[in-house]
């Protein structure tokens, strides 16, 4: 957007501001807002959904889970669904302004993306995210924010948020309590980027604060995080919400303050310029008592002013390009089919022995379906969903896929989490149902995994676990007795897991054959698996998590210090790491080369190599660059570039990406951004240079090295 037209929308804020009293003012702070009629200003309700599509509010295209978005690591396609999604909220919110309609879950901002970093696979939020590594994260959030909010000089498509800011990832039952206890280190070097780059790179209009404290302060009206970083530090000029009824946390949970009244002044005071909630209605009386200067609750609603006149609220309805969008541009087949693109390039192909995988229709007789997940449509969306005018559960998608050239044979298998389906049955009452399908069935596709009911938010899902985090990384229910059952059969096996995060499948992956990590996919996530399963397409994801072994590997859920958490500080081998995943082709890569071998501060690097496709199918492959000191108590490599390409067979083509200092840069314990002069490792290749994935790949990347000869402090911590 012009600089002139944000001065302009500044300037016209603060005009109306300026006529408004002060409880029309304060009226402005929550997120249902009053209307002024006489300054022309409509009622509107700032919550709106979009994380993986317009939420909550109707028909509208599902796409997959977050996470599954990260796994497609294509910043691309990204850009490409946040368009859609975009186009979508402009469709609906075009049709619900014509009828009057104002209610919760219908405007144009949009609390998405979830930049938070998945640290701990027992986060029942995780899934909402982009995965544990800051770099993906800001990648990816950085491009979504962009398809979100669009190109145009003058206006915002809609407005999108980063949250939630910041270190904020579980538990989720202390959430309203908890005080998450970070270094300056850790908070700059891993809980940070992800949103600064959102602000810098993005220009994201709307920053929500967490729940929790961080290092004593209530996100929410914390100075450190929401003036001294964000506004001062990082010269973000747009608004900034609370996240829903997290003011009232401050009294009433962390006890930071004695009353609502406290609270709101906090909160407002410290930057926080909108209150999802009601409570800053006290406003009146706060700025009466001098608890708040009535110059910071103006520049609050001028901030709020200033995004709905970049959205083109009071502008005549020809002079904004997005009102040309109509209710026809919601749910169309193009939209259909990119969430269908999406969703078979999210999968990750963990294990193939044997190349079980792609199956042979034409070899099949009968193909048994079983597992709680095989016809489970929660196990396609996620949470913050939309609602699909047409779902494919993977059953159906391989039914639809194959027709009447196989016999299809499904059973549920068991509960999803109970011991028995029929409430009045026996515990594991489909046990002799899964030994029929398997006796009949040439090969068992396995559903397992989790859905949205086991792993969210807390207060958000009925869930039997409690407050939506997993107790562990186990299968749950009887889901593993089942398995182990149907390995049994004889019968050839592949397991398709859908959930929104890592779990320990450790004896499959010692005995079941082919395994697929299928995420939340989507409403087309059946039909997008049917067409991988059998060879549409070739899998092409990459695991933007570490897949653990056992629960008893992690550090303490609450210990927020990210020694021995996620590929970046973990000394144990993973069961999958981050940054892995298989295809049906085989690519290499060669011609590798870097521009020069020394960096220093303000410097850059330009590293070149061939990604040739040498296998016999199409596919697409992930070039990835990782970066690593080789001085003493520095973390693992870190993933510094990525850079993915579809290739023929034969084909090849030579990719190049920029390395900055910043990506040899590391921050100290006070939190300064510094160049230490030493030798780096540079990793190019299609996984990351640790031992495991060179035993799942046979592969390793190729190390060069880089020198850095004198020390430099690149950027100074911004809190003291």
């Amino acid at each position: 957007m012009k600089k002139e037209k944000q001065k302009e929308y500044r300037k016209r804020a603060k005009e109306l501001v300026e006529e408004m009293t002060l409880e029309e003012k304060v009226s402005q702070t929550i997120h249902s807002a009053a209307a002024i009629p006489r300054l022309g200003i409509k009622a509107y309700n700032w919550w709106n959904e979009g994380l993986h599509g317009v939420a909550r509010a109707g028909v509208a295209t599902v796409f997959p889970q977050a996470i599954g978005l990260a796994a497609t690591f294509d910043e691309d396609l990204l850009f490409e669904v946040a368009d859609v999604i975009s186009t979508e909220a402009r469709a609906k919110f075009h049709m619900q302004q014509k009828f009057n309609d104002t209610d919760i879950y219908k405007g144009l901002t949009f609390w998405a993306p979830n930049v938070n970093i998945f640290r701990d696979p027992r986060w029942g939020r995780g899934h909402e995210t982009f995965g544990e590594d800051p770099y993906l994260t800001s990648r990816m959030g950085v491009r979504f924010i962009r398809g979100m909010q669009g190109d145009d000089e003058n206006y915002l498509k809609v407005a999108a948020c980063a949250k939630h800011f910041a270190v904020h990832s579980g538990p989720e039952a202390e959430r309203h309590s908890f005080d998450a206890a970070v270094t300056k280190q850790d908070m700059f070097e891993t809980y940070l980027p992800a949103f600064e780059a959102c602000v810098k790179e993005g220009n994201v209009e709307t920053v929500m604060g967490a729940y929790n404290r961080t290092n004593g302060e209530p996100c929410c009206g914390s100075r450190t995080l929401l003036k001294d970083i964000l506004r001062t530090a990082w010269g973000f000029e747009g608004h900034v919400t609370s996240d829903c009824w997290a003011v009232r946390d401050f009294h009433e949970h962390h006890g930071v303050t004695g009353s609502a009244l406290e609270s709101v002044a906090l909160a407002m005071e410290n930057g926080c310029d909108l209150n999802c909630g009601s409570l800053f209605l006290y406003l009146t009386e706060a700025v009466n008592q001098g608890l708040v200067s009535e110059e910071r609750l103006n520049e609050a609603v001028e901030n709020l002013m200033v995004t709905r006149l970049k959205l083109g609220m009071f502008e005549e309805p020809d002079a904004v390009p997005f009102n040309r969008i109509t209710y026809e541009d919601n749910d169309t087949g193009e939209h259909r089919e990119l969430n269908f693109k999406a969703s078979r390039k999210s999968f990750v192909l963990l294990k193939n022995e044997g190349n079980m995988l792609p199956l042979d229709k034409s070899r099949l007789k009968t193909i048994g379906i079983i597992g709680p997940n095989s016809n489970n449509r929660k196990a396609l969306i996620g949470n913050y969903e939309g609602t699909a005018s047409r779902y494919y559960t993977v059953s159906e998608g391989i039914q639809d896929y194959l027709g009447d050239e196989v016999r299809i044979m499904v059973s549920e298998g068991c509960h999803l989490f109970k011991s028995r389906v029929s409430g009045l049955g026996q515990e594991n009452d489909r046990l002799s149902e899964v030994r029929g399908v398997c006796e009949a069935s040439d090969v068992i596709i396995a559903c397992m995994g989790l859905d949205s009911g086991l792993e969210g938010e807390e207060g958000d899902e009925g869930n039997e676990y409690g407050s939506g985090d997993k107790p562990d990384l186990s299968l749950p229910g009887l889901q593993q007795q089942v398995l182990e059952e149907i390995y049994k059969s004889g019968k050839p096996v592949v397991l398709v897991l859908l959930s929104g995060s890592a779990l320990a499948v450790t004896w499959a992956d010692a005995h079941i054959p082919a395994i697929v990590e299928g995420w939340y996919p989507g409403a087309e996530g059946g039909r997008a698996l049917a067409a991988v399963l059998f060879g549409g397409y070739a899998p092409e994801g990459k695991l933007p998590v570490t897949f653990y072994r056992s629960t008893e590997e992690l550090p303490a859920f609450t210990d927020y210090a990210m020694k021995g958490r996620t590929y970046r500080y973990m000394k144990q081998a993973a069961l999958y790491p981050f940054g892995y995943g298989l295809s049906y082709t085989d690519f290499s890569v060669s011609g590798i080369s870097v521009s020069q071998s020394r960096i220093s501060k303000g410097g850059s690097l330009i590293i070149k190599a061939v990604l040739k496709n040498v296998g016999s199918m199409k596919g697409a492959e992930t070039l990835q660059i990782y970066v690593k000191s080789c001085a003493p108590g520095t973390p693992n490599a870190q993933l510094k570039a990525f850079v993915k390409e579809e290739l023929k067979p034969g084909e090849a083509k030579e990719l190049s990406v920029t390395l900055t200092d910043k990506a040899f840069a590391l921050r100290d314990e006070r939190g300064d951004l510094v160049l230490e002069a030493g030798a780096y490792n540079v990793y190019v290749g299609t996984q990351q240079p640790d031992k495991r994935s060179a035993e799942l790949t046979g592969k390793t990347p190729e190390c060069m090295e880089v020198f850095v000869e004198q020390r430099a402090v690149l950027e100074k911590c911004c809190i003291g």
